[in-house]
């Protein structure tokens, strides 16, 4: 029978006053028991509409059944038929609008928790040493990837299940894209999760070169004529930010959050051993009211800045506003009472 509770199993996290002074993920995840009990909410739809609303269409009742028999390995190898970032959507993946938008049991109460599920048997799997499974043999085709951010890593893992020799090159010196440069350590944990993943798709067999500029270390020409390449997907991603065009946007104390966030992120500026450059306001602005926006005004809280928020109103705001929640509690709860200096950073999403 399934578990009728008409809410989600609560996920333990961080208190908000804890979590707006560290770097540390902010989300716990559920334990087996956790997941055990929230699986039991799905009522495994003959017609899943989850499965819809998911960009990859994974078997979501399949997996989640799979919780359920405490068959995590099972549940894993599902996921992975069709996703090859599990430990990754589960945690930054926009659930609330996709799988768990169009689950049938949130239409007259909570949605079943799909997106802590996947994380769960994903964590579970590392836990184990259980990894995806490759190719029984190779075709003899090679492909070539631009870009080791979460397109390229998913179009590599795929292709390596099918048995193509894929090779991706990637311009910085890690792999990951805008999931190590981009996406907060408190969001997603570098080490412990993405370079897990980089590592279970190089378990499939993809080769990643970092510190290849496509275009000038080497040109798409002299990949398809000279290293053999068939076909060459391009996922260069979103690096470049947007200005808003006004004067003082060059100013001193002025960033894009792209490049905040990659000080913070990739180079590492948090962190008291490292010693990348970073500008510590006493006081600061963050123009903008997405998913950047809350990384951003975050990662400005824990190095101990007021907040100031300016949100621009979107009618449809590509959003988590769960997630933004959590981080606005832990904006709203600390650093009130200090007036100095202010910053701007503008950020887009």
């Amino acid at each position: 029978m399934p578990n009728m509770s008409k809410t989600k199993v609560p996920v333990r996290e961080q208190e908000p006053l804890v979590r707006a002074t560290n770097f540390d993920e902010v989300c716990y995840g559920y334990n087996e028991e956790e997941a055990v009990e929230e699986a039991g909410r799905c009522l495994n739809c003959k017609n899943a509409r989850c499965i819809q609303g998911c960009p990859v269409n994974i078997d979501i009742p399949g997996f989640i059944r799979k919780v359920t028999e405490r068959d995590f390995a099972g549940a894993y190898q599902v996921i992975s038929e069709s996703s090859s970032l599990p430990a990754v959507c589960g945690r930054v993946c926009p659930q609330e609008t996709q799988c768990e938008g169009k689950c049938v049991r949130g239409i007259k109460a909570e949605p079943v928790s799909i997106g802590k599920l996947e994380r769960f048997v994903a964590d579970r799997a590392k836990e184990d040493g259980i990894k995806p499974e490759g190719a029984k043999e190779k075709n003899g085709h090679k492909i070539a990837v631009i870009g080791s951010g979460p397109a390229g890593l998913t179009c590599a893992g795929d292709l390596a299940k099918m048995g193509y020799d894929v090779t991706i090159y990637e311009a910085l010196h890690k792999a990951g894209g805008v999931l190590t440069y981009g996406i907060p350590e408190f969001r997603l944990p570098k080490d412990k999760v993405v370079a897990e993943e980089v590592k279970n798709v190089e378990g499939l067999g993809v080769k990643i070169i970092t510190d290849v500029i496509i275009g000038r270390t080497i040109t798409l020409d002299e990949l398809v004529e000279e290293e053999g390449f068939e076909a060459v997907f391009i996922g260069s991603g979103a690096g470049l930010p947007m200005f808003m065009g006004i004067p003082g946007e060059n100013a001193n104390g002025v960033f894009s959050a792209n490049e905040y966030l990659t000080r913070n992120n990739l180079m590492k500026a948090f962190r008291d051993d490292y010693d990348t450059p970073i500008y510590k306001a006493k006081k600061c602005v963050v123009v903008g009211g997405g998913n950047v926006a809350m990384d951003a005004a975050r990662t400005v809280l824990a190095q101990r800045s007021i907040l100031f928020t300016v949100v621009q109103k979107l009618s449809s705001p590509p959003v988590q506003r769960k997630s933004i929640m959590r981080r606005k509690k832990a904006s709203y709860s600390t650093f009130s009472r200090i007036r100095r200096r202010s910053s701007l950073m503008r950020t887009t999403t």
